[in-house]
Parts: structure tokens; sequence; C-alpha cells
């Protein structure tokens, strides 16, 4: 009976191992599937047995994984992450600023070119109208870009917090499937579905935030981010959202009733990738436009008020700098006449004095928050420069996670993924151990079968 025992034992065998071969073959097209395998050992014979042993057993179920490889995968997916975020602001505002028409500079020289022409005749009634058209103009296009960057900071923090609902029922997600395992895998059942599915997840949560991840001896995985605050242990997960309580949003984390605050700039992934560009990119740009707003406001207001106007009057403001309003960052003085631009420096109506002094404001250096002292007709050219030093920096860094990301899943594929090839051979030898094990059995079969049968005569 022992031929047939053990050619029984080969048979069932290799049914789990073509079983576990469908398995992956049905899963060829699965995202996230790690392949599986059977594994197969010598069942020996009894004790104080000399017979050649008890057939084959299915010792367990293999799940193949290299952990180096999918913690290599979970990193480039953050690295991705903060750069793809950012990218479409950074080319929005790059091709708006440094539009022909559109951006700043050309408001600028827009408005020194009627300053000029006005110097061929001072007391022209249609070159002065002209200066006040080209400051309106100039204001628009200093008040455009500023209000695209202020619609920039107020989509960063929306699109911020909109991660965070996805990222925290990832994060209860994982710590539920860490039970599962946990109790399945108490069971000696396969847990290779939940661990997929744990892993999958991860990834999501690599994507959003840079992470740590620490296998634990039960099968559960402790989850943290690359500051070292934790987000699941074991069955627990932490929950982030912003504090608005001290006027500017503050990312938190509140994990088993402890409350940890997060500089979100430094969280990496999509959430630190948008906060970085809003805090390091974003808002000392946009303090830069306001700053030059204000010192060239400063400076024409200061000049003309101390020229005189075509009736011989003192000079009035031509801007006004308004820091707090939402859409009106600069604007011409209301009811600003044409006759009450302060030209001339000595009182005579033709003196084009002050006037000149007007023109020279365009070399004056002013002080930006990004670039620092540079010259008036340069400040704009200097901010769209750095602007897109910052853009073709993140670029290529997009371009390198890019193939690092992919490289890591070719290398994670290399190991967990499913070889179409190499299991259609495994169909083909477990089919042929099936066989021959049921051959086996045949010959067994007819040897019980002709020893009856001489006992029978």
């Amino acid at each position: 009976m022992s031929i047939t025992y053990n050619a029984l034992t080969g048979a069932l065998a290799a049914q789990a191992a073509l079983n576990t071969t469908s398995q992956n073959i049905a899963n060829l097209q699965t995202k996230g599937y790690s392949r599986q395998g059977t594994l197969l050992t010598t069942a020996g014979p009894d004790a104080g047995s000399k017979g050649a042993g008890n057939g084959v057993q299915v010792s367990s179920l293999i799940r193949f994984s290299d952990s180096f490889k999918t913690q290599q995968l979970w990193r480039s997916n953050s690295d991705l992450g903060a750069h793809t975020q950012v990218q479409p602001y950074l080319t929005q505002l790059e091709q708006v600023m440094s539009d022909d028409k559109s951006s700043i500079s050309s408001g600028i020289d827009g408005f020194f070119q009627a300053l000029n022409a006005a110097s061929g005749d001072p007391t022209s009634t249609p070159y002065r109208q002209q200066v006040i058209t080209a400051a309106g103009a100039m204001s628009e296009q200093f008040n455009s870009i500023y209000n695209l960057t202020a619609n920039q900071l107020i989509s960063v923090q929306q699109q911020k917090t909109a991660i965070l609902p996805q990222l925290n029922e990832s994060l209860a997600s994982i710590a539920s499937l860490n039970a599962q395992i946990a109790a399945v895998g108490a069971l000696g059942s396969n847990t290779s579905a939940l661990y997929d599915q744990r892993d999958q997840l991860i990834d999501q949560v690599a994507q959003q935030v840079a992470i740590q991840v620490t296998e634990n001896a039960d099968g559960t995985r402790s989850v943290s981010l690359d500051s070292g605050q934790p987000l699941v242990s074991a069955t627990n997960a932490g929950n982030l959202s912003y504090d608005y309580s001290s006027g500017s949003p503050v990312l938190t984390i509140d994990f088993n009733k402890t409350k940890f605050v997060l500089d979100d700039t430094k969280v990496g992934g999509q959430l630190g990738g948008l906060a970085d560009y809003a805090t390091n990119t974003l808002k000392p740009l946009q303090q830069s436009i306001a700053d030059m707003a204000d010192q060239m406001s400063t400076a024409v207001n200061n000049t003309l008020t101390a020229g005189t106007d075509a009736n011989g009057n003192p000079g009035t403001p031509l801007l006004v700098f308004n820091p707090s309003s939402a859409t009106g960052l600069l604007e011409v003085a209301p009811g600003v006449q044409a006759s009450q631009l302060a030209f001339s420096a000595d009182g005579t109506p033709g003196d084009s004095g002050n006037l000149q002094n007007l023109i020279a404001i365009r070399n004056q250096p002013v002080t930006l928050t990004s670039v620092g002292s540079v010259l008036l007709g340069d400040a704009d050219t200097q901010l769209v420069g750095k602007l897109g030093i910052v853009s073709q920096q993140n670029q290529a860094l997009l371009k390198t996670a890019t193939t690092v990301r992919q490289q890591a899943e070719d290398d994670w594929k290399s190991t967990s993924g499913v070889n179409q090839d190499e299991e259609a051979i495994n169909l083909v030898e477990f089919q042929n151990m099936y066989q021959a094990n049921m051959k086996a059995i045949q010959v067994a079969n007819s040897l019980f079968e002709a020893t009856l049968s001489m006992f029978g005569n």
C-alpha cells in the first residue's frame, strides 16, 4: 500500500501546485499581486522503518517578496509624488509671468515709455493722460500676477486638505489589515492576498507622505513618517488634520490620544511637495511682487509730491498701494487728472526736471524678498529667471524620480511579478507530475490485483 499512498501524496501535492499556478496565471494583470509558490518537502519514513519514505507533503505556500525591493518601491513613490504635484503650478506661473503682454515687466516698460514720450512735451495733455493710462495698465498687470499667486496659495491649501481624508482612510485600512493578518496567520491560513492589499495601501500612503515601514514578528507592519511620528502601529492608526485655530493652517496628527504638530514642508510625498512649494517658492514670490509694487509706488509718489503740476500746484500721488486688498494690490489714485502730474521741478510749466527724476526711478534699486537688491527695471526679469530655475530643477528631479520609480517597479516585478512563461512551464511540469503519480497508483492497483489472483488460484 506504500506505493499507492506515496503516489496519492504526490498527486495531491501536484494538484496543490497546479492550484497555485492557476492563481498566478489568473492574476497575471492584477496590479500589486505577488506571485505564490508551493513548497514541497519529502515526508520521511516512519521511525524504525527501512522504507523509502511516505511520499511528499505541502509544507507551505510561499509569497515571493523582497523587503528591500518593496521599501525601494515605496521610497520612489514619495519622491515622484512630491515633484509631480508641484510642476503644474510652476509651469502656470512661469508661462504667465514670462508672457510678453501679461508680465509685470511689460507693464513697467509701458509706464516708463509713456514718461519718456512725455519728456518731449511736458505740457501736452495727451502725453500726460497716456502716463496715467500706462500707470493703470501697469497696476492691472501687478494685480493680475499677484492674484494668480494668491489663487495658487488657495488651490495648494485646498489640495493639501483634500489629500488627508484618503490618507487617513488608508492608514485605518492598514491597521485593519494588520489585525486580519495576525488573526489569519495564527490559524496557519494563507495571508498572501491580505499582504498584497496592505502593500498597495502602504504604496498609496508613500505617494502622499514619505514613510518608514517596520515588519513585526506577528506579520503586522508599523508605519511612521520619515521624521519619526507614528502613523500605524499594529491595529492603531493615526489621523492627520489641519488646525486653523492660530489663523494659519498647522498640520497635526492625533495618534493614540496624543497630538503631534508637524512641519508639512518636511513630510515628503504629495503633501510635503505642495507645502514646500507654497512656503519656499510661492509665498516669497508673492511677497516680492508686493515689495516691488510698494517700493515703486513709494518712489513715484515721493518724486511727484516733490514737484509742481501744470497749474503750479504741489504734486499729488499717482499710485495707491494697498497690501490688504484681495484684488487691488496697486491702482491709480482715484480722480487724478493729467494736469496734476508734477513734471516740473522749478515751477515752470514747460520744465521737465521732475519728469526726469521719475524716469530715473527705473534704474533705482529695490529690495525683494526672493532675490535681494536689484534695479527696478530688472526686478521682474530676476523673479522670472529664479522661477524658471526652480521649475527646471523640479522638472529634472521629476524626470529622475520617474526613472527611479520605473526601475523600482521593474525590480519588484523581477521577484514578485508573475512571469507568464515561467507559469506555463510550471503548469506542464505539475501536470506531468500529477499524471505520473496517477500512473503509479494504476501500477500499484495492478500489482495488488495480481497478488490477489495468485492467492485466489
